[in-house]
């Protein structure tokens, strides 16, 4: 049987098997595709965006947080690589939180360690998870209810981060409405996918992405005096591993205090509720994409999903602590290279040549200084551009999680403690809600047909 028969009848894309994972190599297992290479050149702005978090929080120059992004690029193409059908990226909503455990200790090697043993411990529980299958089963034996909380609660959190005061819409207003009214029209609006079907153009333009926006706010922000032009320099770019390993890592600090490891732990288990959130939103994300392409089978497995980044962060946390730590997948860039996997074959053959040929990209996009340099002075537009689809993507899908109205406003209720509070009381309170309202039936709650009431009757 060929292999285009077998696609046809919806099988998995071609792999090696070595263990757990499912190895694809671009132009052995799947086709590269151009266009989502294109987009990740210059999305690595988003990529870039960690560095002034580093640079402020740690004390880092701009050089050694570069080495730090890099690195973390590098094991961004581990998930696809390895079989996982996501594009991977920061753990965004956690960020608060960790540097809010962090700011208790002074700027300077303590708060260094601090961080390192937080993400060694993070990366470690969620090894632990993936490597005993109980990964899987915590996905499917969580409330309804709370798992729309969860979700909808880091979608929220991320328009919060955005419009919050001085947050990045203060320094961009003009620059970030202009950029999302058109990525919303572009990857979301009934409009636009009406038009793509009967223009061949429009199709083909729908293929770049959100990589003309990116364009686009590189010249408005300059216009309306929000950033300067950028100063294109020429050649590679040159990150500082010397001075990271040296300064910044257990290599030349030394490991943490073991008390740092014991006083980490809430936080650990706070950030853990979000990263359980990211991968109930893939799975929920390449759920709605397979009931599209029926002829490629997407294997996304929540054990593998932890044991890679579960040992991204585990590595990252040795050879260069991350602010933005490492997340099982990046929700706006997820959702807009899947709306392009849902155009059919044509548009992208398999999902793994979208996400990894994305993920290529951005690693080419910080190598080149060219790009790097074209993008800095729209860093926080980025940033702001992937936030804001990553939360009405999450609100959605969270909403799409629950089975009742009763889920419906327990979900309300953990989204917007999630969003004020953070993971660990929305957690809380989203187990109180769902004892004192189901009682015995929290885990299997109810189905009072909700989301099908509008149905028209089956003849």
């Amino acid at each position: 049987m060929s292999e285009l028969h077998q696609q046809d009848l919806g099988v998995e894309a071609p792999y090696w098997p070595v263990g757990p994972f499912k190895v694809r190599l671009p132009f052995i297992h799947y086709r590269f595709e151009i266009s989502d290479y294109m987009q990740g050149l210059l999305m690595c702005a988003v990529d870039l965006a960690a560095i002034p978090l580093m640079t402020e929080f740690l004390g880092m120059p701009f050089e050694v947080a570069l080495a730090v992004v890099m690195l973390n690029g590098l094991l961004y193409l581990t998930h696809h690589l390895l079989g996982d059908p996501v594009v991977p990226g920061w753990i965004t909503p956690a960020i608060p939180l960790l540097m809010a455990y962090c700011s208790q200790f002074p700027e300077g090697p303590e708060r260094v360690h601090a961080l390192i043993a937080f993400q060694l411990m993070l990366g470690a529980f969620s090894i632990g998870l993936g490597m005993t299958g109980m990964a899987r089963k915590v996905v499917s034996l969580v409330p309804s209810a709370l798992k729309a909380g969860i979700i909808m609660g880091a979608g929220l959190s991320a328009v919060v981060t955005v419009f919050k005061e001085g947050g990045r819409f203060d320094s961009f207003p003009w620059t970030i409405s202009i950029a999302i009214g058109i990525a919303f029209y572009l990857v979301f609006s009934i409009h636009f996918q009406e038009l793509k079907k009967r223009n061949r153009f429009w199709w083909n333009f729908a293929k770049l992405g959100i990589f003309p926006i990116i364009l686009l706010a590189v010249i408005v922000a300059p216009i309306f005096g929000e950033a300067p032009w950028p100063s294109i320099e020429w050649g590679i770019s040159q990150p500082d591993f010397v001075t990271l390993w040296n300064e910044y890592t257990v290599f030349g600090l030394g490991m943490p205090p073991l008390m740092m490891f014991v006083t980490a732990i809430p936080t650990v288990f706070a950030a853990y509720l979000v990263v359980f959130g990211d991968v109930l939103g893939a799975r929920a994300i390449l759920g709605e994409a397979d009931h599209v392409r029926r002829d490629e089978k997407v294997d996304f497995n929540p054990n593998r999903s932890h044991l890679i980044f579960g040992g991204r962060n585990a590595f990252m946390s040795i050879f260069g602590p991350d602010v933005a730590m490492c997340g099982p997948q990046w929700s706006a860039m997820q959702v807009v290279i899947t709306e392009r996997f849902k155009g059919g074959a044509k548009a992208m053959k398999s999902i793994y040549g979208g996400v990894g040929s994305f993920r290529w990209g951005t690693n080419t996009g910080l190598l080149l200084l060219p790009v790097v340099t074209l993008v800095q002075p729209i860093l926080g537009v980025a940033l702001a551009l992937t936030l804001l689809i990553q939360g009405y993507v999450s609100v959605r899908l969270g909403i799409m999680e629950a089975r009742s109205q009763r889920d419906l406003g327990i979900a309300g209720v953990i989204g917007a403690v999630l969003a004020i509070k953070g993971a660990g009381w929305a957690f809380a309170i989203g187990v109180g809600l769902c004892a004192l309202i189901y009682g015995a039936r929290m885990f299997r709650g109810e189905n009072d047909q909700t989301f099908t009431k509008d149905l028209p009757p089956a003849e």
